[in-house]
């Protein structure tokens, strides 16, 4: 069975969806069918989320002198 992501979807609504997958199959509570399908669709948008952090990657090295990204060592989001 294939999943079917709109390929437009956004990194955060990606990652909101993914999250809310997450929360479903940690429960452990679904039928295997469901579990599965939601395994697949949640692999699907982890691939998604990926390639948009790619992409990201891509434009700030455009950004940067070199086409080189500096290191985020001892970054730390707040």
């Amino acid at each position: 069975m294939s999943v079917e992501i709109d390929p437009n979807l956004s990194y955060d609504a990606a990652l909101a969806q993914l999250e809310e997958i997450l929360n479903q199959l940690e429960r452990g509570d679904l039928p295997l069918e469901q579990t599965l399908s939601l395994y697949e669709t949640g692999a699907t948008l982890a691939k998604l989320c990926a390639a948009r952090l790619d992409e990201a990657e891509l434009r700030v090295q455009q950004w940067q002198a070199g086409d080189q990204t500096l290191p985020f060592e001892g970054w730390q989001e707040t």
